[in-house]
């Protein structure tokens, strides 16, 4: 299969073009119009150097490589299998696979050329390291301390650029010089391309966009962003690419492993052609022939430049490639045609009936934390990506829930998704019941149902409340619930319609119309069901390879024995912190994911900055469980944090004690003070007092049961601890570590290993919604590779 690959800014000079401007000459009149100056000119004598400045440089170069495409294909020249464009170069690549025409190309190059000719004040730079890998480069500038520079561009195995204040970069390169470790050559801009200094004109950039239509690309295009093909959201992409590295070297992986044989390089020069072969020689099995190196002839003057492009991306060493040249030996017998390679992109992985019901661009969710961790700020940040989050109701006061959601209904806009988590209360049906009717009274659409053992008058009325018959005659359900589930009967309840005695419970009370009755007898109480593994917070400690698949047999019984006109989906839960562990779940069939853990660090997170700070330094064993603050008498389990805290050793020593006294005056001394001086940090007396009064307030019934029963009362005093725990790390009090309770599964460490060494290390970079695109752009990339890697293996 063959590539065509376009370069970016850098490769440009006088004199590009020559051959094309006659063949196109209508096509350049309207480029002329669009930018408000003659191209010719510029592109043929450059009188007044402006070759040198982005803001011109960014369109001439577009506009050349567009005309290229039309050339080759006036000719009959054969279509690629796949394409790619460094930096700039994108657009032609998107131009090429028929995203937008050429005077929309030609608009937003030169509104592209503007935004970054003008971001950052003061001196900045570039600077190509050559020697070092990404990662090996990035632990340097962490030993360096160089925590402002930020790798713009990774060309090649051992060629990485670096963006950032220009004296910081001229320490790196002394302190490289010195160590002997790598070469460094110094760009010609003063500008920090690709890097967080582009993120005001990233911004910008996306509203900008926001006023065009883009097409998908109806042939793969790599993306620099990624190192994976475009899908739906080409203008998302565009915009992060300015502010976000190139991923080149992976994309030519990519390249590889899809299986292309060749390239052809669609522009000025030839140096993305050298970095072709050098990922050629880097791949893992000899490439089964040389790569076609054939500069289009009519792109003008092929007299290769000595100095570093801007764009960084420095030809490897040795002669200059050839069409006669060979890159790699011929195998010994002529290699079969390859078979069309497949290609997952991920606003297409999992279930398209689900993204369509829930008006997401992907089949993602941002699951709920307790406490407002998953927060309103969360939850919009989703919402504006087109992805669904669900606000943490656990622990709030009903006014803020209130609050919260109002917010987000006002800020979010129609047609923007977001949701909320209901969670089962079975000490108090009260809270319960007024958290289903904030959900119907906000207008949210879908509702994450969590720790249900059993169907309850609140669940039926948030998921029937407004069912309706369509035009078609159709049972439509209120709203969308999202069931967490670990246990196979609980699935079974509810994948049932609702309990008659339930729903004639609600009709009874008004707390449903004779019409949404009917449906609750017809529909599934819930729609789609995630199967939660073993995760942060309330765990069964289950393993995904079983329940997964074990439930998704459980719906297909369910579905055709109530006759079901709509399938149940079946989403996967837990463990999701690399792209392996997400792409293994779709798979198994999951038709959507949820994630949790990860997005606790993240900057919308509602927790303090000590905990994400802890939480980024997590490895995949840093977690363990302890006893549930909620369900402490019943011995119920949360996984929690482990490293830099002493919660779980303390936690479980309380419900150690618990199950060993009847009531406080049994503990002995040397505990007592233990207890006091350790975990409370004040007397037992005055958690008692503490406690209380609050019973007093909120739940007599609980002061009066403690009244009657010393080992209640001695529960209760216990479980302050844990509301104080949580207290303490939702504040980030310094001093208190040691007791912070957090809710973390081991997909943190795995997030934290899987981003080590990128810009996602650090994590006032994760934002929520990049978590989500790094983590479903990886799964289909390694869906994507593996598949095409098994064809070729059976082939």
């Amino acid at each position: 299969m063959r590539a065509w690959i376009f370069p970016g800014q850098g490769s440009h000079r006088k004199g590009m073009g020559a051959g094309l401007i006659g063949r196109h000459r209508d096509l350049v009149d309207t480029a002329d119009a669009v930018l408000g100056f003659p191209l010719v000119p510029l592109l043929l004598d450059d009188p007044d150097r402006r070759l040198g400045d982005t803001r011109y440089a960014q369109p001439a170069l577009f506009v050349v490589e567009a005309l290229t495409v039309l050339a080759a294909r006036a000719d009959g020249e054969p279509e690629p299998g796949v394409l790619a464009g460094h930096s700039l170069g994108e657009y032609a690549a998107l131009f090429a696979a028929g995203c937008f025409d050429f005077e929309t190309g030609v608009r937003l190059v030169k509104r592209r050329g503007e935004l970054m000719s003008g971001a950052g004040d003061g001196d900045f730079g570039m600077l190509a390291v050559l020697g070092l890998s990404a990662e090996e480069l990035a632990g340097t500038l962490g030993r360096y301390g160089a925590d402002t520079v930020d790798i713009a561009n990774h060309n090649a195995r051992t060629q990485v650029v670096l963006s950032g204040p220009a004296e910081q970069l001229r320490t790196v390169a002394a302190r490289l010089r010195e160590d002997g470790t790598a070469r460094t050559v110094p760009l010609a801009v003063r500008t920090a391309f690709h890097s967080r200094y582009m993120r005001a004109a990233a911004t910008e950039f996306a509203g900008f966009l926001a006023g065009f239509t883009l097409r998908p690309p109806a042939l793969p295009v790599i993306a620099n962003v990624t190192a994976a093909p475009y899908g739906d959201d080409v203008a998302g992409l565009l915009a992060r690419q300015i502010a976000e590295p190139v991923q080149w070297a992976r994309s030519m992986t990519r390249l590889v492993g899809l299986g292309v044989r060749d390239v052809d390089e669609r522009g000025p020069g030839t140096v993305l052609t050298g970095l072709w072969q050098a990922a050629l020689k880097d791949a893992p099995a000899p490439a089964p022939r040389q790569a076609a190196v054939r500069p289009p002839a009519s792109t003008g003057p092929a007299a290769h430049r000595d100095s570093v492009p801007p764009n960084g991306a420095i030809a490897p060493p040795g002669p200059r490639p050839s069409v006669s040249t060979p890159l790699v030996p011929m195998p010994p017998h002529p290699v079969p045609p390859p078979q069309a390679p497949a290609v997952f992109r991920a606003e297409r992985l999992g279930s398209a009936e689900f993204r369509r019901d829930h008006r997401v661009r992907a089949a993602y969710l941002a699951g709920s934390m307790y406490k407002g961790i998953s927060s309103a700020e969360l939850v919009l940040r989703m919402g504006r990506a087109g992805l669904l989050g669900f606000l943490g109701t656990g622990g709030l006061g009903l006014d803020r829930i209130a609050r919260d959601l109002d917010r987000i209904a006002r800020e979010s806009g129609p047609g923007r998704p977001y949701g909320a988590n209901l969670l089962h209360t079975p000490a108090d049906p009260v809270r319960e019941d007024a958290v289903a009717a904030l959900c119907v009274r906000s207008g949210v659409r879908s509702v994450e149902a969590a720790g249900f053992t059993r169907i309850t008058p609140a669940l039926v009325r948030v998921r029937f409340s407004g069912a309706r018959q369509d035009t078609d005659g159709r049972p439509v359900p209120g709203r969308h619930v999202i069931a967490k589930v670990s246990r196979p009967e609980v699935a079974r309840a509810f994948l049932a319609p609702a309990p008659a005695a339930v729903v004639d419970r609600l009709l009874a009370d008004g707390g449903l119309t004779p019409e949404e009755a009917r449906i609750a007898r017809r529909l599934p109480v819930s729609g789609d069901l995630c199967v939660e593994s073993d995760s942060g917070g309330h765990t069964d400690g289950g393993v995904a390879l079983a329940l997964l698949p074990t439930i998704a047999r459980l719906r297909d019984r369910a579905c055709a024995e109530h006759g079901y006109r709509q399938r149940v989906r079946v989403g996967a839960a837990g463990g999701l912190g690399t792209p392996e562990a997400v792409a293994a779940v779709f798979l198994l069939g999951a038709d959507f994911v949820l994630t949790g853990s990860v997005n606790q660090c993240s900057p919308e997170a509602g927790t303090a900055e000590a905990v994400k700070e802890l939480l980024a330094g997590l490895d995949v064993q840093d977690t363990t469980y302890a006893p549930a603050g909620d369900m402490f008498e019943l011995g119920a389990r949360v996984q929690v944090v482990r490293k830099g805290t002493l919660f779980p050793a303390r936690a479980n020593k309380l419900y150690q004690l618990y199950r060993q006294h009847g009531a406080l005056e049994e503990l002995d001394d040397r505990t007592r003070r233990s207890l006091e001086e350790q975990c409370f940090g004040r007397s037992v007396e005055d958690v008692w007092r503490e406690t209380e009064a609050h019973l007093a307030r909120t739940a007599p019934e609980e002061l009066a049961r403690a009244g009657r029963s010393a080992r209640h009362r001695m529960a209760l005093v216990f479980r302050w601890y844990f509301v104080h725990s949580t207290r303490l790390a939702m504040h980030g009090t310094p001093e208190q570590q040691v007791n912070y309770q957090i809710h973390c599964g081991p997909a943190m460490g795995a997030f934290n290993r899987y981003v080590a060494g990128s810009e996602l290390a650090d994590w006032r970079r994760r934002h929520v919604d990049v978590i989500a695109d790094r983590l479903m752009t990886g799964a289909a990339s390694l869906l994507t590779d593996r598949t095409n890697a098994m064809l070729r293996a059976q082939s």
